[in-house]
């Protein structure tokens, strides 16, 4: 087995994404990490703006639709977590600590 080059990298096979924003450099490590904690952001936001639309009769439409992307994303929480342990298992079968819920995001 070879040793990753950076910590939260397999074999080099998660390489950094890099965005350039003019002079600024936005550099993301740990992909799955990454998506799972925007999206558990998003879940967070969604709930709580719907909450709040819940205040007024004329916005409860609106606060149910919230509700349901919300749920949406709850379920894809799992589906992230199962395409990151698919994806490390299929290229690194016997790798130590994949499988084991130590990183569990």
């Amino acid at each position: 087995m070879t040793k990753a080059s950076n910590p939260g990298e397999i074999d080099g096979n998660d390489r950094p994404l890099i965005l350039h924003l003019g002079h600024e450099e936005l550099v993301i490590r740990q992909r799955y990490e990454t998506i799972s904690i925007v999206n558990d952001l998003l879940i967070g936001a969604w709930f709580l703006v719907g909450s709040f639309l819940f205040f007024s009769p004329s916005t409860t439409y609106a606060a149910t639709w919230l509700f349901v992307i919300g749920s949406v994303e709850m379920l894809i929480r799992p589906a992230i977590r199962f395409t990151r342990r698919v994806h490390l298992r299929r290229y690194h079968p016997g790798m130590p600590g994949i499988g084991d819920g130590g990183h569990d995001f």
